[in-house]
């Protein structure tokens, strides 16, 4: 069984100790489409769509968004690593 590189280690280990407050904001597109009382209602109405499919398309660019600025928050300069 081969042994993993130095490099690769190093790699593994700063990121365990990431420990950014930024990665918090990450619960936020996971709790947020689990409260029902977004779901409680057949209006507004979009497009004819009812909330219900709106908003699923509404969590997901909310995902992508949060997503996107925690990655840009914790990203190491070139010159960091």
């Amino acid at each position: 069984m081969a042994t993993p590189e130095p490099e690769a280690l190093d790699t593994a280990r700063s990121r365990a100790k990431d420990k950014s407050p930024w990665n918090w904001l990450l619960f936020i597109p996971i709790v947020v489409p689990l409260i029902p009382a977004f779901f409680n209602a057949d209006s507004p109405r979009l497009f004819g769509f009812p909330r219900f499919y709106w908003l699923q398309l509404a969590w997901i660019l909310l995902g992508v968004g949060t997503t996107t600025l925690v990655y840009q928050m914790t990203k190491k300069k070139r010159g960091d690593r």
